[in-house]
């Protein structure tokens, strides 16, 4: 009966701490490993719905600028005028304030703009006024996370289709 007693198999208070300290480390590093891809991934989808809407935006801008017969621009807002054969006094503008929308009218048509410009040329690759333009060229930058740096920049030229008629 005495080596029962004296028998006592089991663990002490001491080992019990130290598989608890150990788990805890493990289930911290797990955590520490899954926020952070969860973050990485929320980024990537922002960053995906930034050039999903940018392109939608640029697109649509060049579809409408292409048919344009005259254009019309001011800096301040910075506005693009324009007719096309089938619809008068098309308009796209922005403020100029980082990440303000771009407006198609009055509907807001991309929001988290960092930059828009708009430079006109002649059809002999000149620098002219908006008036005298046969290709526009169109810069368009988003940030969508307003980190300062773009997460997406488009570029593209569009030559007027209806020019000078």
């Amino acid at each position: 009966m005495k080596n029962i007693f004296r028998n006592k198999k089991g663990f002490s208070l001491i080992e019990m701490m130290v598989v608890v300290v150990i788990l805890g480390l493990v289930v911290l590093a797990l955590v520490t490993f899954f926020t952070g891809g969860t973050i990485s991934w929320m980024a990537g989808q922002s960053q995906l719905k930034a050039q999903r809407e940018a392109r939608q935006a640029i697109d649509r801008m060049v579809r409408e600028i292409r048919e344009a017969s005259d254009i019309i621009a001011t800096s301040t807002p910075l506005e693009i005028n324009f007719n096309t054969p089938w619809s008068t006094n098309l308009k796209y503008s922005w403020l100029g304030n980082i990440w303000d929308p771009i407006f198609e009218g009055t509907n807001p048509l991309i929001n988290n703009v960092q930059s828009l410009t708009f430079t006109y040329f002649d059809n002999s690759g000149n620098s002219v006024d908006p008036e005298s333009a046969s290709k526009v060229h169109i810069n368009l930058k988003v940030d969508v996370d307003k980190d300062d740096n773009p997460d997406i920049t488009l570029n593209t030229d569009v030559n007027l289709r209806n020019y000078d008629l």
